[in-house]
């Protein structure tokens, strides 16, 4: 009711806006349409485009009401509902001096009401159907409670899992992110970022966020540019020639400049490079951090930097409301940079539809659910059908899994039944009280049959300092409650139940917040509160089924040598305890693979499969010393890239190759049977990777360059065949041109990065 109120005196103090009458003929064609309505604009107009709020820490309600009647505002975000965006609207359309609408942004990450598995678990689907399915599902959501934007896909290429935000991305490999990155955006968008039912995708963080130094949040980067060009910037480009229609620009610095006044990444790469064509957004508050950085002496000189290195929008800050009219009049900016931006900002508006209806996806009123957490509003057998496909087989020792639907099981562990933790962070609308948990799932799944017994077990950490850190955002609403008694007590009532059942199902791992931003870690281990409980637990005899819970690669190597079977489900969303219940007792056959490599201890990060080779090689069962190696521990991953069982078995046959040669402009067919040599139907990702002999620079191990999921069933075998070209065989050379030399390539095709079968070909 103080929000109408407020709308009311600014109504009666402002005239009709201008936008009403504009010819439909005019307003159909874009560039002119956009040059009409600057030409129109003051320049405090201008400026309050540029300015995109963040909703319920800015300012109160009124006061936005007032600003944006004002044009003072050209967006928001945090608002989920039709009701909460429509007053805002109306400001913007029916009460400012040209009716310029705003839009209304949110970080629809992996899902929006129905919450689906983490970037990163999706990624281990390797399923581009599946990641569609998730992208455009949260886009029906999110566009029927009025938002028009997303800030994602979030595409960082990360190496380094230490780093919180691990979980937001989809793992170390440019090609697989790559490919993700395309199948996301044109989901969000659809086939158009305009249709009532498509949010416009905003790719992050621009640029090379995923290798901040140490794993540490918002830490600098410093990389070669052909590292940059060959292996971390390719994802983003790959967002933008699908059409991505906004960027957020990232926290970090990179070779000494902070990516928010980096000129070079902005307009030279992004802009003239990439012919990029649409609206830049700053990340939270990271104009005024310039000053911080030490590039920028005060909040005037970190607009200046800003605007000129083309950031249009600036996120939760007023610095070019308050600093860009002085700039402006003393020249130290022009108002042609002013405008450029307003341009790109009127410009995302257009393609999103809002010019032609400002309210085309908030609706009317009579519209608007009676209950926005109602469930008829969830997609829960999308949900689920992707968190099935998500889910990783790291061991599966005497075939202890599938379960069998009879019998007693012990389900054991702080994740177990955590409605909270199996969203994951960046849960966006999502429910905890509608998330179904693994005790559930179980419960669900197995019906009467089977006996499941459930004890806690153990906190998901003991450390008080943590938890204080982790409750730290909410503490009204702690993601973190911690069991009173004592470690001794929750272990015994553990152990008790284990000894009644038939097999045990822990699960163990990392609080949501424990993957998140700025939540970087110095250890990969579970915490000892958990490797104690788990301990006990093997100590009963009983067969031990580790379901993992976590938003990064963790060092299991104790895990992998006690558990007899380890189900990496990451965090699996809404309908993750249905899911991973499904994989357990063998309604669904595990096809994951990992899109990240498994360290086997913290000392050996970095740890990924495309390390560029070295003069002195380490060789598996040759003798260690002057080589590249650690000599404490057996060298290379717990677990490759790309590595995944099954409930079944698959066999690769050697590769037939369709010539010894490729020309110039030439194809190559390279194929392989396989078969599934196993007793039940099940699906396999077939992964194809090159590798260059001898280059005018030093090449990676091996490269990643296509992939296919293929079902078969019991005995089944096919052929698949692979296509490749000159394209496939391009690198950036030391001058940064993108080439292909001649020479002798390895073509590999295999079931993950290390088991593979081998043929050579020369391009001529």
């Amino acid at each position: 009711m103080k929000m109408l109120c407020s709308l009311a005196v600014v109504a009666s103090l402002i005239s009709l806006p201008a936008l009403a009458a504009t010819p439909a003929a005019q307003l159909d064609n874009k560039p002119a349409f956009i040059a009409g309505l600057i030409k129109k604009m003051t320049l405090e107009e201008k400026i309050g485009q540029l300015r995109l709020i963040s909703i319920g820490t800015e300012m109160p309600q009124p006061r936005i009401l007032q600003e944006i009647a004002a044009g003072r505002i050209g967006g928001t975000f945090n608002t989920v509902t039709p009701s909460e965006n429509r007053p805002l609207q109306d400001a913007a359309v029916k009460h400012s001096r040209l009716g310029i609408p705003i839009f209304f942004a949110y970080d629809i990450v992996h899902g929006h009401r129905t919450v689906f598995p983490i970037s990163l678990a999706q990624a281990s689907s390797w399923d581009m159907d599946a990641i569609a399915l998730g992208a455009r599902t949260s886009a029906i959501e999110a566009s029927a409670d009025g938002i028009d934007m997303t800030f994602a896909p979030m595409v960082d290429i990360s190496r380094d899992p230490r780093w919180g935000r691990t979980s937001e991305g989809f793992g170390e490999d440019p090609h697989l992110v790559s490919e993700i990155a395309k199948v996301t955006v044109r989901g969000f968008q659809g086939t158009s970022a305009a249709n009532r039912d498509s949010l416009m995708a905003s790719v992050k963080h621009f640029a090379l966020y995923g290798a901040v130094e140490g794993g540490r949040d918002y830490n600098t980067v410093d990389m070669s540019p052909m590292r940059m060009y060959q292996d971390y910037l390719p994802p983003y480009r790959a967002a933008i020639d699908a059409g991505a229609g906004g960027v957020m620009v990232a926290l970090n610095s990179i070779n000494g400049v902070p990516a928010t006044s980096n000129t070079w990444l902005m307009h030279d790469l992004l802009r003239k490079d990439w012919g990029f064509k649409g609206v830049t957004v700053s990340d939270h508050g990271a104009i005024t951090e310039l000053v911080r950085h030490g590039v920028a002496q005060d909040n005037r000189e970190a607009a200046r930097l800003a605007i000129k290195a083309g950031i249009d929008m600036s996120m939760h800050d007023a610095l070019y409301l308050q600093e860009l009219p002085g700039l402006i009049k003393s020249g130290a900016v022009s108002i042609r940079e002013i405008d450029n931006a307003v341009r790109e900002v009127l410009g995302a508006k257009y393609d999103m539809g809002l010019f032609h209806d400002p309210y085309r996806r908030i609706g009317v009123a009579a519209n608007d659910p009676a209950d926005v957490n109602a469930e008829s509003r969830l997609h829960r057998a999308a949900a689920r059908q992707v968190a099935r496909a998500s889910m990783v087989l790291l061991e599966n020792r005497n075939q202890t899994l599938p379960l069998k639907k009879s019998g007693t099981i012990a389900l054991v562990g702080p994740l177990a039944d955590s409605q909270l933790d199996i969203l994951g962070s960046w849960s966006a609308a999502g429910v905890a009280r509608q998330a179904i948990t693994l005790r559930q799932g179980l419960r669900d799944v197995a019906g009467d049959k089977v006996r499941v017994i459930y004890a806690r077990g153990a906190n998901i950490t003991n450390d008080e300092r943590i938890v204080e850190y982790l409750n730290y955002l909410d503490t009204d609403n702690p993601e973190i409650i911690q069991d009173k008694r004592s470690p001794a007590d929750m272990i015994a009532e553990a152990v008790k139940v284990a000894e009644e059942a038939d097999v045990i199902v822990a699960a163990v791992g990392e609080s949501r917040g424990m993957s998140h931003e700025s939540s970087s870690r110095t250890r990969l281990d579970i915490p000892a509160s958990q490797r104690a409980l788990l301990e006990a637990l093997k100590a009963t005899g009983k067969p031990l089924v580790l379901v993992l819970m976590n938003g990064r690669p963790l060092e299991l190597t104790w895990e992998q040598a006690h558990a007899d079977a380890v189900l990496e489900t990451w965090f699996s969303g809404t309908e993750g305890g249905h899911a991973i219940a499904d994989v357990l007792f063998g309604d669904y056959n595990p096809s994951g693979k990992l899109p990240v490599s498994f360290p086997r201890s913290v000392g050996q990060i970095p740890t990924y499969y495309n390390r560029l080779r070295v003069g002195r090689p380490f060789v598996e069962g040759k003798p260690g010393n002057y080589t590249s190696q650690y000599f404490e521990e057996k060298n290379g991953p717990l677990y490759p890239f790309g590595y995944g069982l099954s409930y079944t078995d698959f066999d690769v046959s050697p590769i037939t190759l369709s010539a010894p040669a490729m020309a110039r402009k030439g194809k190559l067919d390279a194929s392989v049977t396989v078969r599934n040599t196993g007793a039940r139907d099940g699906e396999t990702v077939l992964q194809l990777y090159i590798h260059d002999e001898a280059a005018s620079v030093v090449r990676p191990e091996k490269e990643l360059k296509d992939f296919r999921k293929v079902a078969l069933k019991a005995g089944e075998s096919r052929t698949v065949r692979f296509t490749l070209d000159e394209d496939d065989l391009k690198f950036f050379n030391a001058r940064l041109q993108h080439v292909a030399e001649a020479g002798q390539f390895a073509v590999q095709i295999g079931l993950d990065s290390e088991n593979v079968q081998q043929a050579v070909f020369e391009l001529r």
